[in-house]
């Protein structure tokens, strides 16, 4: 089966992308140096993940190695050479806000880490699969500028147009407002066409709404539905930051996700690009979900509200998922909005407490 390089493996995406791929007999290489605590704090560590990964997976080998440093990625992949037949990138900076506070960090973890496995993958392992976690922020605040109508609970698109089914990948990213963080993965996004498109690697940008699951150590500034959920569990004040708590996000399970990923690996394609997400099957807004989160714990969420938007930031954003079912029809969506949050409370609420 080969070997598949899993960045980001400790994280929401990676750890169910190591326990997939392990499942089908790879060996599985992750590259994860717990970024994620510089960034947000000792609560959105994702140690207490990667020690499950290397206790329960026999085939798991864990490289603690910043994917910016060159040298050491190329130790790896120069190790494992040819036999590397997937190679599955999520480690990012994954933060509008934090961005702001370090523009050097955040454009090299996102921008340059990706360039340097992209260019591992073409002197060690051209004939390997990537697939690259990118972002819907690459299409910076257009989404803002659809008709959008205000109704009790949700912001949502005029129902005659094009859009109403979900954005789909003929949207612009250019001549918007980004946040940083949307410009640096603009960069690696595109950097992942390219390697596609200029050297002939089978690169695929996955473009997605909000990725979650049970195994996220969502913060205040990343992993909105988890994070959510652990607030209103443990009776952690929330804030809603603009729009009146109405900004809809589509939601997909790290499974579905992962599942993708999986169709795409069987079937891989050139340069390719995909909206994926919740999409009309699976979103919702904060209040919405505040509901949710409320009817699930039996507690009420301690929230205040700022009229301050966070920048750049998507009053509604749904995928069209249409491109990529249209390529793998053998994939669909096996969790809703109300599953998502039920696994994120049954599986957390003991660990948060």
């Amino acid at each position: 089966m080969g070997v598949a390089i899993v960045t980001g493996s400790a994280g929401l995406i990676g750890s169910e992308a190591v326990r997939f791929f392990s499942s089908l007999g790879m060996d599985v290489v992750g590259i994860d140096n717990d970024m994620r605590k510089f960034f947000f704090g000792e609560e959105a560590s994702t140690k207490w993940n990667r020690q499950k990964l290397e206790k329960e997976i026999d085939s798991y080998q864990h490289r603690e190695v910043d994917i910016r440093d060159y040298e050491k990625i190329e130790e790896i992949f120069q190790h494992f050479g040819q036999d590397i037949a997937l190679i599955i990138h999520t480690a990012a900076q994954p933060s509008h806000d934090w961005a702001a506070s370090d523009p050097f960090s955040d454009f090299t973890v996102n921008a340059n880490g990706t360039l340097n496995l992209l260019q591992a993958t073409r002197e060690y392992c051209p004939e390997a699969v990537f697939i690259f976690t990118s972002t819907n922020k690459v299409y910076g605040d257009l989404p803002n500028a659809l008709p959008l109508k205000e109704l009790e609970k949700r912001w949502e698109i005029d129902s005659a147009h094009k859009y109403y089914d979900g954005i789909s990948e003929d949207m612009s990213i250019d001549q918007c407002k980004h946040s940083l963080f949307g410009a640096s993965k603009v960069a690696a996004d595109v950097l992942v066409q390219e390697y596609g498109r200029y050297f002939g690697i089978r690169t695929a940008s996955f473009r997605g709404g909000c990725l979650t699951g049970p195994n996220h150590s969502g913060t205040e500034l990343h992993g909105f539905l988890a994070y959510l959920v652990k607030c209103t569990a443990i009776g952690k004040p929330y804030t809603i930051y603009g729009y009146k708590g109405k900004q809809v996000r589509d939601n997909i399970h790290s499974s579905d996700l992962i599942a993708a990923f999986h169709e795409f690996y069987k079937n891989p394609r050139v340069g390719e690009v995909y909206n994926i997400g919740g999409g009309r099957e699976s979103n919702c807004s904060m209040l919405e979900a505040i509901a949710i989160a409320q009817e699930l714990s039996g507690k009420k969420l301690d929230y205040s509200y700022t009229e301050d938007n966070r920048s750049g930031d998507h009053i509604w954003y749904v995928s069209d998922l249409s491109k990529f079912k249209s390529h793998y029809p053998d994939w669909s969506l096996k969790y809703n909005i109300n599953q998502i949050l039920a696994e994120i409370y049954e599986s957390g609420v003991e660990r948060w407490n």
